[in-house]
């Protein structure tokens, strides 16, 4: 009941009593018996039938996910085609029904890849510094990504450790749920903290640094001339003060 409360128009009242109905009367033969359930209405049938498959019922469509609306559109493909509808065996498309009757019961979620934890490695105290591990992303954020490598601990690739050259955003590299391959660099078992890297194995430990700045193209500031001093006007030399002597001396030579 708890994985059916999540298929479309559902709800947990609506899953116990379709789980009921299933447990009191058997098996059901098609897809229009969910309208026998308790509070289960047309419009909840059309949300959720697409999803509801019926394997060996009375309706051989039951089985696919082409919907109830579409079975008309189905039928007639099918005899149009002089075969029956087991021998070929959605979306409310020509082209999904067809694709369904050539995959009947096929899944449609995309693959799903887990990581593969080293067997003996479940705790901190497992973890030595230069073990390479593979982990899922567990979260990612401006300054790195968490990963879950298996020791209920998740381990932090700094931004700077996220690759062999500079990374300004940790979303360009990893998102959650990637499985990646990671190196222990440090283990802080009191602070219950694990330092990883996604960097190649190299002497140079120091984190890559951003890519120099191209001023090429960018004017120069001309610097302002040097200003002149102002030359020092030679100082005068004071005027001697002359005596009584000198004075009457300067007299006498005027007149002559």
């Amino acid at each position: 009941a708890p994985l059916l409360a999540r298929v479309s128009g559902l709800s947990t009242t609506l899953a116990e009593a379709i789980v009921a109905r299933r447990d009191a009367g058997g098996p059901f033969a098609s897809r229009r018996e969910l309208l026998q359930v308790s509070r289960l209405g047309e419009r909840t049938f059309e949300q959720c039938a697409g999803f509801l498959r019926i394997p060996q019922g009375s309706e051989p469509l039951d089985a696919s996910s082409v919907h109830p609306e579409a079975y008309d559109v189905a039928k007639k493909i099918v005899a149009a085609c002089g075969r029956d509808v087991r021998a070929l065996m959605g979306l409310p498309t020509v082209r999904d029904i067809i694709a369904e009757l050539e995959k009947p019961g096929r899944d449609p979620r995309p693959g799903f890849r887990t990581a593969s934890f080293a067997d003996g490695i479940d705790d901190l105290k497992d973890l030595k510094p230069g073990m390479t591990l593979e982990g899922t992303v567990s979260n990612v954020a401006a300054f790195g990504a968490f990963v879950d490598i298996g020791v209920h601990q998740d381990g932090l690739v700094h931004v700077s450790q996220l690759a062999d050259r500079f990374v300004k955003d940790p979303h360009e590299i990893v998102k959650a749920g990637d499985v990646v391959k990671v190196r222990v660099v440090d283990v802080d078992i009191p602070r219950k903290r694990i330092a990883l890297t996604m960097r190649k194995e190299t002497g140079d430990t120091a984190p890559p640094r951003a890519p120099a700045r191209d001023d090429s193209n960018t004017p120069r500031r001309r610097s302002p001339p040097p200003q002149k001093k102002p030359k020092k006007q030679p100082e005068k030399a004071p005027p001697q003060s002359m005596g009584a002597l000198g004075a009457a001396l300067a007299d006498a030579l005027k007149k002559k």
